[in-house]
């Protein structure tokens, strides 16, 4: 089955036309209707950007306790 997808908005009295299809006349088709969700825009995305960066015991190291080596 070759699948197709497209968007179209509904005219007057729910009347949808399409256009420009990949189809030969005379080739049967399946139609499948699905309401298209709006698109949500994120507000922000990119929350932490700007925020202040601190960072505690930077010359530390960093799970020592993991290594093999020092157990």
């Amino acid at each position: 089955m070759e699948a197709y997808k497209t968007a179209a908005k509904l005219e007057q009295q729910g009347e949808l036309r399409l256009s420009d299809l990949p189809f030969q006349a005379g080739d049967e088709v399946e139609v499948i209707l699905l309401r298209r969700e709006p698109d949500q825009t994120i507000e922000n995305p990119y929350p932490l950007r700007g925020l202040p960066i601190r960072y505690e015991d930077p010359t530390e190291p960093v799970a020592e306790g993991d290594w093999e080596i020092h157990q």
